[in-house]
């Protein structure tokens, strides 16, 4: 059974992140500095590789959560809308890359060591810990069905598969990365608005900002469009983005109404299905893109995959999904530790 996790702690997590409620607001005089303002945006690289990647900071407040009633094709289970307060936290500029994400899909790092000849046993925890991570399996077809990795969104990723790329990437830099909890998702997307889309309510400027299905007829390179209002590239549109919760419609209905929920997550568990991805795709309609969207994955995204079980990996038939991740100021304690409990062979559905 799905449950909505308790958010208990989160208020100890303010105060150990500023002593109050982090903001990007300098403290007063004789109080402590705010942890907040020192977060800057940086350039993340991948130890061992050449491979970089941008964070950007993302400032904690209150907002609110979900579509009104009279947005324009609003789904039901985009309500009903909600305040949720967010911690700060560090956000990828853009998704995910094949040139990020083969460093531990296809093990290039340790081929790397492999032809160095590293003595594996004086390498740093950090290292160890990371060569410990199990990595995917080979697919069943060309992952990039055609489409490329130079600069492109890794797809075709499952929910396991990118957090444990997210459990790798952190044992390797020493900083805890992972997938955006859906509240945070959508926090970032919006970046203070309140409109259906991060640039207002007005589809017909989806060209200027996003990809979808009447101006791409695949994913493209990250960045290519104007960003949102804090910076992130393709929050809208390329490839949807896989969050950290399960997915289920009435979700929003099982948190507290009339009070601000501090930083709601649904925990994910052995379930292989179903996990929210937002943010829409190359291959959806404008309305799928807005802030507020959301949707569930299904076994149908792993339809070609002959063998049984089928790959805990990779979905064969998801050539529109990727994922992004963030790094927590600091981590709320229903989060810590957290990891993948999808297990090889033991399919719960």
């Amino acid at each position: 059974m799905i449950r909505a996790s308790r958010t208990i702690g989160l208020a100890a997590l303010w105060a150990l992140a500023a002593g109050t409620i982090p903001t990007a607001r300098s403290a007063p005089p004789g109080q402590r500095e705010d942890p907040a303002r020192s977060m800057k945006p940086y350039v993340e690289t991948i130890p061992g590789a050449a491979v970089t990647f941008e964070m950007l900071p993302i400032p904690g407040d209150t907002f609110t959560m979900g579509s009104p009633m009279a947005e324009e094709k609003r789904r039901e289970d985009e309500g009903p809308r909600h305040a949720v307060r967010i911690a700060p936290f560090w956000m990828g500029k853009c998704e995910v890359t094949w040139d990020e994400y083969d460093q531990f899909a296809r093990k290039l790092d340790l081929k790397k060591k492999a032809r160095e000849k590293v003595d594996l046993s004086t390498q740093p925890e950090t290292e160890k810990q990371a060569d410990a991570v199990t990595r995917p399996t080979g697919p069943y077809m060309d992952e990039t069905i055609g489409f490329g990795r130079d600069g492109q969104p890794a797809i075709c990723i499952t929910h396991h598969a990118a957090m444990e790329y997210c459990r790798w990437l952190s044992a390797k830099t020493g900083k805890v990365y992972r997938l955006p909890t859906e509240a945070e998702w959508e926090y970032a997307c919006r970046a203070g608005t309140q409109t259906a889309y991060s640039w207002s309510d007005d589809p017909a400027k989806i060209g200027e900002y996003a990809w979808d299905v009447d101006n791409a007829e695949k994913p493209q390179k990250v960045g290519k469009k104007k960003p949102n209002p804090w910076g992130l590239h393709d929050m809208h549109g390329n490839v949807s983005e896989w969050c950290l919760d399960h997915y289920a419609p009435d979700t929003y209905s099982k948190f507290s109404m009339g009070k601000t929920v501090l930083g709601p997550v649904v925990l994910p568990t052995a379930k292989e299905y179903p996990y929210v991805v937002r943010g829409g795709s190359w291959d959806d309609d404008a309305d799928k893109l807005r802030s507020a969207a959301r949707r569930g994955s299904n076994p149908e995204w792993s339809i070609q995959d002959p063998d049984r079980p089928q790959s805990i990996w990779w979905h064969t038939d998801a050539t529109f999904v990727g994922f992004r991740i963030v790094r927590p100021l600091v981590e709320q304690e229903n989060l810590r530790g957290l990891k993948s409990q999808v297990v090889k062979g033991k399919r719960i559905r």
